[in-house]
Parts: C-alpha cells; sequence; structure tokens
C-alpha cells in the first residue's frame, strides 16, 4: 500500500483498510456489527468517532464529506456500533483530493489525530467464520492496530498482520506485547497495492472493511485468494452496496462497494471451477448504530470460501 516504503506483504502491514481492519465510523459508514469500534476500532478499534475526524476506521465521517472515487475507502465500524468508514479526510472534516489516501504518509498522519483509533475488539464476522477453524498460518490484510490478530493468536494461529501505517503498526505490535503473544504475531509494513504475499502460505487469509476501486480491489482480492494453502479458508468482508440506498450514511461512491457476487469472482483467476467450495458468500444484516444515535440495520458482504486440497 504505500508509496513510502512498501514492503512485500509479508513484510508489511495493513494498508487499508485498507485498509484494514479497525474502524472507523463515518455518517457514510456503518458501524461493523463485531465492533464496538471495529476490532481494531475504538474507533478504528480505539478511537471515538467524531464528526469532524477523518475516517479511518475509527473515525466517523463528515456527513458533509465525500470520498474520492480514485481513493480507497476502509469503511469499518467503529466504537458503539456507529459507522466507521476508512475514507481519509482532514482532521476538520475536509477531504484532500490531493492525497493518496492509501499511502503511509496519510494513514499515519491519520492514527497520529488520536490515541487509539479503533475499539480493540475483533470483527464480528472474523469471530463467526474462524473460531471453529483449526489454528495455523493466518494473513490479516491491514490489519490496523491489530485487534484481529490478537484474537487469532490468542486462539494458536500463527498471524502475519499487514497494513500500510507503520504507526497502526507499532499499535498493534504493543498490544500484542501486552497480551503475551508477541511470539505468536508478526507485523510487516506493506501495501496492497504493491506487495503480492506468498502464493499458498496461509491456511486463512482475511480481509476485512477494505474498500478500495475496483480497479485495485480486484487484483488486491485475487492476490490474497492465490495466499490461501491446500484447505485453507478466504474471508473477505465489506459494507454491502446496498447500504449506498440505506438508512446509514455511506461515502456515496458505488466503485467502492463490492457485493457478494464480486467478492466471489476473486476466486475466478485461481481456478475457482476446479479449485474452491464456496461455504457463504451473502449479504449479511446486523444492526448498527446511526450518527444520531438510533439503530438501524445495515448490510455487509461475506465470502467464505475454501481451497481443495
Amino acid at each position: 500500500m504505500q508509496p513510502k516504503d512498501t514492503v512485500h506483504v509479508e513484510d508489511t502491514v495493513n494498508l487499508e483498510d485498507t485498509v484494514h481492519s479497525d474502524n472507523t465510523v463515518h455518517p457514510d459508514d456503518s458501524a461493523h456489527p463485531d465492533d464496538s469500534a471495529h476490532p481494531d476500532d475504538s474507533a478504528h478499534p480505539d478511537n471515538p468517532v467524531h464528526p469532524d475526524n477523518p475516517v479511518h476506521p475509527d473515525n466517523p465521517v463528515h456527513p458533509d464529506n465525500t470520498v474520492n472515487p480514485d481513493n480507497a475507502v476502509h469503511l469499518e465500524s467503529t466504537v458503539n456500533e456507529t459507522t466507521d468508514a476508512r475514507s481519509p479526510q482532514h482532521r476538520h472534516g475536509r477531504p484532500d483530493p490531493a492525497a493518496d489516501q492509501f499511502s503511509a504518509g496519510f494513514w499515519d498522519a491519520h492514527y497520529a489525530t488520536k490515541h487509539r483509533l479503533w475499539s480493540g475488539n475483533p470483527n464480528r464476522w472474523l469471530v463467526a467464520e474462524a473460531a471453529g477453524l483449526a489454528p495455523g498460518r493466518a494473513l490479516d490484510a491491514g490489519c490496523g492496530e491489530g485487534a484481529d490478530a490478537l484474537w487469532l493468536a490468542e486462539r494458536g494461529w500463527r498471524v502475519t498482520g499487514t497494513d500500510v501505517s507503520g504507526v497502526a503498526l507499532d499499535r498493534a505490535r504493543a498490544a500484542a506485547e501486552r497480551a503475551g503473544a508477541a511470539d505468536r504475531i508478526t507485523f510487516r509494513l506493506g501495501d496492497l497495492r504493491a506487495d503480492i504475499p506468498p502464493a499458498g502460505a496461509y491456511d486463512l487469509v482475511s480481509a476485512q472493511y477494505l474498500h478500495l476501486p475496483s480497479a485495485v480491489r480486484r487484483p488486491a482480492y485475487a492476490a490474497l485468494a492465490a495466499a490461501v494453502a491446500p484447505g485453507g479458508t478466504l474471508l473477505l468482508v465489506g459494507h454491502h452496496p446496498r447500504d449506498l440506498d440505506g438508512p446509514m450514511p455511506r461515502p456515496q461512491d458505488p466503485d467502492l462497494f463490492a457485493d457478494e457476487d464480486e467478492l466471489a469472482a476473486a476466486l475466478d483467476g485461481y481456478d475457482r471451477e476446479s479449485g474452491w467450495d464456496v461455504l457463504v458468500a451473502e449479504a449479511r444484516p446486523h444492526p448498527g448504530t446511526h450518527p444520531d444515535g438510533h439503530e438501524v440495520t445495515v448490510y455487509d458482504a461475506v465470502l467464505v470460501a475454501r481451497r481443495r486440497r
């Protein structure tokens, strides 16, 4: 992900949100059911979302802000199920059209606006889908402040967490140290736009709410699918396009949203017909908290696929 120092996916951590995994709330974003602020959110795990804060999963995006269609937005939820979107913006709620919203510099500056961007809770669909899997090697792409990676490590997984922000990764490492899980997690700086994970290396590959423009998203998701080992699981989650017409404010750029069919298309370039069993490809509803405080129903596009041995 990032122009600053990119490292092979094996060598870096989350782009986002993609890029990744801790969410922020944006009036244009919905809260992820799993997050009381995305696992990594407090709104990206650590922070509360304020309408004037930039969206990085932990920050809400001001209703008057729009996301540049050329930039990827990581839409993740934030604390108290407020919405969150990884859609970068200035501290005062004004988007910077000239900024590379996926660069390390952009996300480092965004993380620096708060002591904690996300909630510190794991994403709901990761918990639902991975709780019954036998531990092995996992890739958390767009790991943010590390809540998902930590949850996996505490359940016996050996985890590689990648993100475009070095600031987020420093917080993730500190959280792993505090939890006594540092020996089971490797955090690496990486940009999904350029860093390709090693093929067939992971028993679980998870990417939560990495809202990228389709021209970037499709090859990035295909690369993540290729990183799944035989017998391994691919978990892709994002806010569903139907939310664009729903009660929760979202960035009004359809190109940033993929439905379950498009997520499944990530398998096409990797022998989908003979090589994968699609276990789940659906729009999943869950409760979310609207910026004005009332509860609404929002939808996530969820893909769970297992690579055949």
